[in-house]
C-alpha cells in the first residue's frame, strides 16, 4: 500500500485505488501461492500472473520489486515517468516479470485464457506418465471494468467449453469504476453469469487475508475446469477519506491524505519505506524460488533423456526455430493456377504445419472460407488438447487476444482467421500485439470488390488502410500463389505480426 500510495503521489498521477484495494491479493500469491524464479522471468514451468487490469500497475510493480525481480526502488520512483521500467500500465517489453502489456480493459484476461491453452497443449504433447514437466497455473486479476468489456465474455464463455483446467481468476469485486459506483452501471450477477459458461465460482472477503488464503488453496486443489475467486474488496483501503469511493481510483491521495493513511496504517510517514522484516521475508525466500527451478530442471534432464525425441520437438519450439531451407520448402509445394489467394495459403499452411511444431493456429468458426484447417491434426477440444486446430467461434476479438496469449508461451507461432471486414473486430487486440511484436498471423480472406454479392457488410474497403496504419504490424497483399508462399516466410521471419490479406477469386 505503502509503495503504491508513494510511486502515485510522486508522479502526481496514477490509480492507487486498486493496488491499495488488492495489495491482500498481491501479498499472498507473491508470498505463498505463484511458483516463479525472479533471477529467471520466463523459466517455462513458472505459474503466470497477469494484471488484466493493468491501471493498477503499482501492485504488480511493488510485489516485482519486492520479489527480487530486476526492478529496483529507483524504478519504482519513476513511476509515469518517460522510458522507465515502470510504465503507466505494464508493458512486457519494459519490464521483467511482467508477462503481457495491459490497459485497455478485458484483455489481459483473453491472454491470459490463451496462455492457460497453450499450455494445456504443451502438457498434452509432452508430459508422460512418469514425468509431468508442464504443470503450471494461470493467475489472472481482473477489475470492474473486464468484466464489463465484451471481450471477457468470448473468452471466458471459450474457457468454459474448453474446461481448461490450469486458470484462476481473482476479481477485484470493489463495486467501484471510473466515473463512480458501479450499481448507475451495472447491476449483473457476475457469479450465476461465470456458472452459465461453465466455471466454478468462489467468494471471499478479499481484504481478510485468512480467509484470502483458503479460498485460494481450496481454489488450485482438484480443478476440473476454470475458476473465478469474486474478491470483495474496498478500493483505496487504508486511505481514511478515500476509502470506498471512486475519488480513490484515478487519481493521487494528496499529500495530507497520505500522511494520514499511514498514521492510520501505522507504517512511518518516510516515503517508499519498506519494513526490514519484508525485506529479509522475501530475501530468504528468493532462495527457494530459485531452488524451485532448480528442482524443475532435474525433472527436465530426466525427462529428455527418456524422450529424446519429444526433447528435440521441445527444442524446437522453444527457441521457435525455421528450418535453413524454409524458402525452398515452401517454393516446392506444388500450388496450380489460377488460384485464390486463401487456397493457396491454405496449401502452404498444411506443408508448413509438417515441418513446423510450433504452428497452431484456427478461425473465428470459418475454417472452411478462411482455410485455416490443418487438415492432418485433430481439433481442440475439452479434455483432448493434442490437436493444432482450435475453434474459435464467433469471437472474433476474444481470438485475437487468445492468440497472443499462445503467442506469449514462447513455444508457440499462432494464426488466426477471418474475414477482411471483421478485422475491425480485432484491432485493438491486434494494436496490443503490435506493441508486444508479438509473433502472431493474420490470415484475412475475402479481400476483393467481388465481394458485392454479399453487400457492403462484408465488402473491406478502408481496412487495408486501417491496418497499414497501425505500427509494427507487416500487412502483406500477395497477387497470386507465389507472392503467398512469400508472404509466409515474410511472416515466419519477422519478428512481430503480420496481416495476409487473401482473395476469395482465383488470381
Amino acid at each position: 500500500r505503502v509503495l503504491s500510495m508513494d510511486a502515485v503521489q510522486k508522479a502526481d498521477s496514477g490509480h492507487p485505488g486498486l493496488p491499495m484495494g488488492c495489495a491482500e491479493i498481491g501479498a499472498l500469491l507473491w508470498s505463498s501461492v505463484l511458483n516463479y524464479n525472479p533471477k529467471n522471468p520466463n523459466w517455462v514451468n513458472r505459474d503466470r500472473f497477469i494484471l488484466s487490469a493493468g491501471h493498477g500497475s503499482m501492485l504488480l510493480y511493488s510485489v516485482l520489486h519486492l520479489t527480487g525481480y530486476d526492478l529496483s526502488l529507483e524504478d519504482i520512483k519513476q513511476f509515469r515517468q518517460l522510458h522507465s521500467k515502470t510504465p503507466g500500465h505494464p508493458e512486457s517489453l519494459d519490464t521483467p516479470g511482467v508477462e503481457t502489456t495491459t490497459g485497455p480493459l478485458g484483455q489481459g484476461l483473453g491472454n491470459a485464457i490463451g496462455m492457460a491453452l497453450g499450455m494445456k497443449v504443451l502438457a498434452a504433447r509432452f508430459n508422460t506418465d512418469k514425468h509431468k514437466i508442464i504443470d503450471n497455473k494461470i493467475y489472472c486479476l481482473v477489475g470492474d471494468g473486464c468484466i464489463m468489456e465484451g471481450v471477457t465474455s468470448e473468452v471466458s464463455s471459450l474457457a468454459g467449453h474448453l474446461k481448461l483446467d490450469n486458470i484462476i481468476v481473482i476479481y477485484d469485486a470493489n463495486h467501484v469504476s471510473l466515473d463512480g459506483p458501479l450499481s448507475e452501471s451495472c447491476s449483473e450477477n457476475t457469479k450465476m453469469r461465470y456458472q452459465a459458461y461453465g466455471w466454478e465460482v468462489f467468494e471471499v472477503d478479499g481484504n481478510n487475508l485468512d480467509a484470502l488464503n483458503i479460498v485460494i488453496n481450496e481454489a488450485r486443489q482438484k480443478q476440473d475446469r476454470p475458476r473465478l475467486i469474486i474478491a470483495h474488496t474496498v478500493i483505496g483501503k487504508g486511505s481514511p477519506n478515500k476509502a470506498g469511493s471512486h475519488k480513490v481510483h484515478g487519481a493521487p491521495l494528496g499529500p495530507e491524505e497520505v500522511k494520514a493513511a499511514k498514521i492510520s496504517l501505522g507504517v512511518p510517514e518516510e516515503p517508499f519505506f519498506i519494513p526490514q522484516t519484508v525485506k529479509d521475508f522475501f530475501k530468504k525466500k528468493l532462495t527457494q524460488d530459485i531452488s524451485k527451478e532448480d528442482e524443475w530442471k532435474k525433472l527436465f534432464e530426466a525427462w529428455a533423456k527418456a524422450n529424446p525425441d519429444k526433447f528435440k520437438e521441445f527444442e524446437t519450439m522453444e527457441h521457435l526455430r525455421l528450418p535453413s531451407d524454409l524458402e525452398e520448402k515452401l517454393q516446392a509445394v506444388q500450388i496450380a493456377s489460377p488460384i485464390a489467394g486463401r487456397k493457396a495459403s491454405q496449401d502452404c499452411l498444411n506443408m508448413l504445419a509438417d515441418i513446423l511444431p510450433q504452428l497452431i493456429g484456427g478461425s473465428a468458426d470459418l475454417s472452411g472460407s478462411d482455410m485455416t484447417m490443418l487438415k492432418k491434426f485433430p481439433i481442440i477440444s475439452a479434455g483432448n488438447y493434442n490437436g493444432r486446430n482450435i475453434k474459435f467461434g464467433v469471437r472474433e476479438f476474444g481470438m485475437a487476444t487468445m492468440a497472443t496469449g499462445l503467442a506469449q508461451t514462447c513455444m508457440f507461432t499462432p494464426f488466426i482467421g477471418t474475414f477482411l471486414t471483421f478485422s475491425d473486430y480485432m484491432r485493438n487486440a491486434i494494436r496490443l500485439a503490435c506493441l508486444m511484436k508479438s509473433h502472431v498471423v493474420y490470415q484475412f480472406t475475402h479481400d476483393s470488390i467481388f465481394l458485392g454479392e454479399d453487400g457492403p457488410t462484408h465488402q473491406p474497403i478502408e481496412h487495408y488502410a486501417a491496418l497499414r496504419a497501425i505500427p509494427n504490424l507487416h500487412v502483406i497483399r500477395p497477387g497470386d500463389a507465389n507472392e503467398v508462399k512469400m508472404s509466409w516466410v515474410a511472416a515466419l521471419r519477422y519478428q512481430g505480426p503480420t496481416a495476409l490479406l487473401l482473395s476469395r477469386q482465383n488470381l
